[in-house]
């Protein structure tokens, strides 16, 4: 069974984001918020989990899962973008509209994800 392109885009984002975490931890160990214990293990798991199930979405057979994974996930760190938006040193810098835009967008990934679950 053939996969359709925007399954590949998918993966390719989560797959990058998930090498990301090794590339640049700094970055994502700044908007763990300070109430999670052991941020540099909360990055690791978030990266691997991203990687992993990013590749298993490119699998026919394992597709289904994976995005109930990344459902999963894109849950678990969904308190990420709340405390970038309410902390000032874990927002980079970005307008305050940008950051609250983020909240909601999580809902579009999560619905895009929910495309592959069936």
């Amino acid at each position: 069974m053939n996969l359709p392109w925007h399954i590949y885009l998918m993966a390719s984002l989560y797959i990058i984001a998930g090498l990301n975490h090794f590339r640049s931890p700094r970055m994502y160990l700044k908007i763990i918020p300070s109430y999670f214990s052991n941020p540099k293990l909360l990055n690791i798991l978030s990266g691997v989990a991203e990687i992993i199930l990013g590749s298993l979405l490119l699998i026919s057979a394992t597709s289904h899962f994976a995005a109930w994974g990344i459902i999963a996930l894109l849950v678990a760190v969904f308190p990420t973008h709340i405390y970038m938006y309410q902390n000032e040193k874990a927002s980079f810098g970005l307008p305050r509209w940008i950051l609250l835009l983020r909240i909601p967008f999580q809902l579009v990934l999560i619905y895009w994800a929910y495309q592959y679950t069936f």
